[in-house]
């Protein structure tokens, strides 16, 4: 199955100049999202992970289905505000602005193998705060995934030394 002809694109948005690549109509399509699951399990399945985590909110709906899949604990990683118990945070800088994320201070243990996961890889700042907050908690990401990667945007480079592995490629 061809995932890339569920990649919408949608000129000018957010702001002129900006080609936005649309993940709706993948997960609008229950075979094309299936398939995607699929293949993040297929390449997961016997590597050495420990939990699943993910920003929110559109990490979510890759990581959940995943973290199903292969019976692995999912760490949700939130705005601040949004998390009950005691949190790890961790502040970082975007094109556009600030933002922060939290995490339950209980979520990894130490050493602990942790995947980080998300719907699209553009300039990586997500990634990389989720990563820090991992790392801050004493845990070690084993890979960053990615539904969709935007390469001429070279966020792949911005990870590093973190592996980094997509499904597309624009």
């Amino acid at each position: 199955m061809d995932l890339t002809r569920y990649i919408r694109d949608i000129p000018d948005f957010p702001k002129p100049g900006i080609l936005f690549k649309d993940i709706t109509p993948l997960l609008a399509e229950p075979a094309a999202f299936a398939e995607a699951i699929r293949r993040f399990q297929e390449h997961y399945k016997n590597r050495p992970i420990d939990a699943i985590a993910a920003a929110e909110a559109r990490g979510f709906l890759f990581a959940a289905p995943l973290a199903l899949a292969l019976h692995k604990p999912l760490i949700p990683l939130r705005k601040p505000g949004k998390l009950p118990y005691r949190t790890y945070s961790l502040k970082y800088d975007l094109e556009y602005g600030s933002a922060e994320l939290h995490m339950h201070i209980d979520s990894i243990h130490e050493g602990g193998k942790v995947l980080l996961i998300d719907d699209l890889l553009a300039t990586g700042g997500t990634m990389l705060a989720g990563a820090q907050l991992v790392e801050q908690a004493g845990g070690h990401v084993i890979e960053c995934a990615f539904l969709v990667e935007l390469t001429f945007l070279a966020g792949r480079e911005k990870l590093k030394p973190r592996p980094v592995f997509s499904l597309m490629q624009f």
